[in-house]
């Protein structure tokens, strides 16, 4: 009989045998670990998952290797590590399918992992796991719930499509089919396939676990699919039972239907009502609303949501923009307007809305003026990019026009020299004027004199006569009298008579530059009929009757002299001290001279702060002496020489005292003067005259040795004079006089060079470094002028310190120049060198940052009875800016304010500045802007100030809460100027800090990073 391989029975041989193979293993298992695996499953099923992993673990490495129970235990030690949230529970998982890959727990070890994290709400932990499974050998409703979660956590992950896929087979399903079918329609809305969406969701649109949520999906798919009549029907109705976190965006929707119906009246307390993403809205969300109510004509409303659209350019910026601008002009913000239409200008995405707004852009630069370009090229950039525009014609008449207007008078010049024409060429003559005008204000008068010289060619009178006068006011300013003069009377010949109150200054300055061609009977003349005017500006009458007692003082006319000079004491006028102490010398040269100490005494008891004290002091002592009178003249002299330290007169005043002693056979005390005056001032004059009186004290005492020894202890004492030097100095000295500035330069430093010692070495130097600085030589000069300081006090040291010091000065050399300034003031003689000093230490001590000295020299500048305008406006600019620097801004906005009042050309921008800078600090918020709204007007030419005054104007808009005004000045300014760093770095802070705060309240805004 043939064999005959039987299948079923090689199969049942062969489990048999394994059968028995398990029965036997198991049965020789140890019986305690086989009771801990149980404990362990009792413990697992309890929920005690770290006592039950501790008992797997000990069944796990007490189990015989590779038995069933080792695996199983494994298996639940990895279940366990998973429901503690143990970290390596993955590691343990995986390890189980590695050590187990035949074992039929594999599978479930990957599902009901997956099934705790998805429990746990960790989607994409489940996912992972999920994914691991074999969905072949799970069961019908396994593989349902799989795909189910499967599906779910796609979707939590974002992962739509895969989602979708999922949940299609379960939409008919008993179990999952409602909640398939929602998910499976929620992505299809989130998809935008609207259609799938709308017919998947309508099928269980009235399941009560979804409701809410299809209802708002359903009407945001009619919404996108432009149904807005349905959408505020369906939309006011679902607001009736809708759940609170929803009413937000039903609103939305109903509100954006009602804007897209037109019904905007209507649509606003929709839009009102919603809360945005987040609680934060974006730029559109603005802009329906503000749109809302700009077609209601409530701007102020339209502006308060226009204005929250920063950070943007797009076509709703633009629009935005554009009709924010409208919103502007229609509550007569101009200068608003102006912004905002150039923010519409610049962007093309309408084009037509961009040509308006640039025309409207044009032609409010024009009528309010333009802070960031100048007017002239904003009109001239339109007429290149709109050729064709109807309003050609127009804008280019304005062209001209904003050159003036904005003081531009050098551009208004060049645009008419390019375009030559009969109009342009008359009106270029006027703009001369104002060009020159505007140069000699700048205090740069040679180049101003051509512009005046063109503007004499004018055929209209007015401005001829103006180009007359102006020019012989710039001639008189550079001390070139004799065509002054000559210019004045041409101007006094030519002037119409309906112009006499525009030039009712011309008989004072003619007067005044015969007075300083010292022409006095004639300066007298001019003068008085100066004076028989009508002229209401009492400084410019007080200092005419001054020069005019001055010119009869000159004239020798001492009576008429006085008379004038009474009625400037009696009508308070400044500079009263020097018409009383002008009194008291005419009274001495008609021979009057008690009339002459009376009125001198008053000088001194009468003017606490006169400069004159002094002079008055040695005229008294001088004039008691003529008198006889000599006690009071001792008396006068010891005033002098205790209170008038540093007087030019102290030199003078010691010889004339010690000659008063030795005429009363005093030589003791004589002599004591005479050497004191010698020690003191070894270089001046008066030493020589002391030498002189005091050898005849010693030769009438017999004492000539005693002389001798003592000269030869003086080094300017002329022991060694020869013809030879005094003839050398006398030829340099005399070509120095005739202003031979090149030979005399060889004269004296070869007298210089010949005679190192000789007795006028001080003044030959001092003719070296007088001429040098004439020349501009100002190094060489300087050194000279020190040799001769250096020497000692002389009647030289007034003139060199004031020279010396000027060069310092023009080499911001303030180390140097504020000791020789000091010494200046207290040793001047002339009032033009004291104010020279302290007008100079004010400014030096302001520049070095010695700000309490700075204040108390500029204090006692303005405490002076008169002086000169630009002179006091430096004082109460000094106190103002130290004050401001101190943190005293009370004193520094009152000074500013006085500045404001007084001042022209840069400083008045300065002061505007602060005056809005003030405001602001003061929550004048519109009256701030309206002060930068004058200076950017009025004063454009000077653009630090100006764009120093638009950072200001911004904090103004964003505490007015305009945010868009306020990024819209900052970024311009961030653009534009460049140029003004600090300006720059304060504007983009203050951007920075905008930006950050409106992004807590709009989706649209990109915080700036902080610098």
């Amino acid at each position: 009989m043939k064999f005959r391989f039987n299948l079923k029975h090689f199969l049942l041989c062969t489990l048999f045998v394994s059968s028995f193979a398990m029965f036997s293993q198991e049965s020789i298992v140890d019986t305690s670990v086989l009771s801990d695996f149980n404990n362990g499953i009792e413990l697992y099923n309890n929920k005690a998952y770290a006592a039950a992993q501790k008992t797997f673990e000990k069944v796990r490495i007490n189990s015989q290797k590779n038995s069933t129970l080792k695996a199983d235990a494994s298996y639940y030690d990895a279940m366990c590590a998973v429901k503690l949230n143990q970290t390596d529970a993955d590691k343990k998982v995986l390890s189980f399918v590695e050590n187990n890959p035949i074992s039929n727990k594999k599978n479930k070890a990957f599902f009901n992992v997956g099934n705790y994290y998805f429990a746990n709400k960790k989607a994409a932990y489940a996912l992972k796991w999920f994914q691991k499974v074999n969905a072949d050998v799970l069961s019908e409703e396994d593989t349902k719930e799989l795909n189910f979660k499967m599906g779910y956590s796609f979707l939590v992950s974002k992962n739509l499509t895969l989602a979708k896929d999922k949940f299609l087979p379960l939409m008919n399903d008993a179990k999952y089919g409602n909640d398939s079918r929602y998910y499976y329609g929620y992505i299809a809305y989130k998809q935008e396939d609207y259609g799938i969406a709308e017919s998947t969701l309508k099928e269980i649109a009235d399941n009560k676990s979804y409701k809410s949520e299809i209802s708002y999906y359903l009407l945001d798919i009619s919404f996108k699919a432009g149904q807005f009549e349905r959408c505020v029907k369906v939309g006011q109705e679902l607001l009736k039972t809708a759940r609170k976190r929803d009413i937000s965006e039903i609103s939305k929707i109903v509100g954006e239907s009602y804007f897209n119906l037109k019904q905007y009246e209507e649509s606003i307390p929709f839009l009102k009502a919603y809360k945005g993403k987040n609680g934060k809205w974006n730029n559109t969300d603005y802009y329906q609303l503000g749109y809302a109510y700009y077609q209601q004509n409530t701007f102020e409303n339209a502006i308060s949501y226009f204005n929250k659209i920063i950070d943007q350019k797009n076509t709703v910026s633009q629009n935005a923009y554009y009709h924010l601008a409208e919103c502007y002009l229609n509550i007569d913000k101009k200068n608003e307007a102006l912004n905002a239409f150039k923010a519409a200008s610049e962007m093309p995405f309408n084009p037509e809305i961009q040509e308006d707004a640039a025309l409207n852009y044009a032609k409010l630069s024009y009528e309010e003026g333009n802070p960031f370009e100048n007017i002239s090229d904003v009109l001239q950039n339109y007429l290149k990019k709109y050729p064709n525009s109807a309003s050609y014609s127009e804008i280019n008449e304005l062209v001209v026009s904003s050159f003036i207007h904005q003081q531009d008078y050098e551009g208004a010049l060049a645009f008419l020299r390019k375009k030559k024409s009969a109009e342009n060429i008359t009106l270029s003559f006027e703009v001369s004027l104002y060009r020159g005008i505007q140069l000699f204000n700048e205090q740069k008068l040679e180049k101003s004199l051509p512009f005046f010289t063109e503007a004499k060619k004018a055929s209209n009178e007015n401005i001829k006569q103006k180009a007359h006068y102006w020019e012989a006011e710039t001639l008189y300013r550079l001390e070139k009298y004799v065509d002054a003069l000559a210019k004045f009377n041409q101007v006094k010949r030519i002037i119409d008579s309906r112009n006499q109150q525009e030039f009712s200054l011309i008989d004072y300055n003619i007067g005044y530059t015969h007075f300083k061609l010292k022409a006095y009977d004639k300066a007298i003349t001019f003068f008085h009929q100066f004076l028989k005017l009508n002229i209401e500006e009492d400084a410019i009458k007080n200092d005419a009757s001054i020069r005019l007692g001055d010119s009869y003082f000159a004239t020798k006319e001492y009576d008429n002299a006085i008379k004038i000079y009474k009625n400037v004491i009696n009508e308070f006028g400044s500079e009263a001290d020097y018409a009383q102490y002008q009194i008291g010398m005419s009274y001495g040269f008609r021979d009057n001279d008690d009339a002459k100490i009376s009125a001198l005494i008053k000088v001194i008891n009468e003017y606490e702060t006169s400069s004159l004290k002094d002079d008055a002091w040695y005229q008294l002592a001088s004039t008691y002496t003529q008198i006889k009178n000599n006690r009071k003249a001792h008396e006068a002299y010891d005033q002098l020489l205790s209170k008038h330290t540093k007087s030019v007169f102290i030199p003078k005043a010691l010889v004339r005292q010690g000659l008063l002693y030795y005429n009363e056979n005093e030589n003791k005390k004589a002599l004591e003067k005479f050497k004191l005056t010698v020690s003191k001032f070894p270089n001046s004059a008066d030493a020589l005259e002391a030498v002189r009186n005091a050898k005849n004290i010693y030769v009438d005492e017999d004492n000539l040795d005693g002389y001798v020894a003592w000269t030869k202890t003086l080094k300017f004492v002329n022991v060694s004079d020869t013809e030879l030097e005094n003839s050398s100095f006398a030829i340099a000295e005399r070509k120095y006089f005739e202003g031979k500035n090149n030979k005399s330069l060889l004269s004296l430093r070869k007298y210089l060079t010949s005679f190192p010692n000789g007795k006028n070495k001080l003044k030959a130097t001092y003719y070296l470094a007088d001429i040098l600085f004439n020349d501009q030589l100002y190094a060489e000069a300087a050194e000279n002028y020190k040799i001769v300081l250096d020497a000692g006090q002389s009647e030289l040291s007034e003139d060199v310190l004031a020279k010396l010091s000027q060069i310092y000065l023009q080499q911001e050399n303030f180390s140097s120049a504020l000791p020789l300034l000091e010494r200046l003031e207290q040793e001047a003689y002339s009032t033009e060198n004291i104010l020279f000093a302290q007008s100079n230490l004010m400014k030096g001590y302001s520049e070095t940052k010695a700000y309490d000295l700075a204040l108390e020299y500029a204090k006692k500048l303005l405490a002076k009875d008169k002086i000169d305008t630009n002179l006091r406006l430096d004082a109460i600019t000094i106190i103002a800016k130290t004050s401001f620097i101190n943190d005293d801004f009370a004193t520094a906005e009152e000074y500013y304010k006085q500045i404001e009042n007084e001042a022209t050309g840069v400083l008045k921008a300065e002061s505007l500045y602060y005056n809005a800078y003030f405001k602001n600090r003061n929550k004048e918020y519109e009256s701030s802007n309206k002060v930068v709204q004058e200076l950017i007007a009025d004063y454009s030419a000077y653009k630090y100030w100006g764009v120093k005054s638009y950072v200001i104007m911004a904090k103004n808009y964003y505490s007015l809460k305009d945010a868009y005004q306020a990024t819209f000045i900052l970024e311009n300014v961030i653009k534009n100027f460049k140029q003004f760093d600090d300006i720059v770095k304060e504007a983009q802070t203050e951007l920075n800090k905008i930006k950050e705060n409106e992004a807590k309240t709009n989706n649209s805004i990109t915080p700036q990073n902080k610098n």
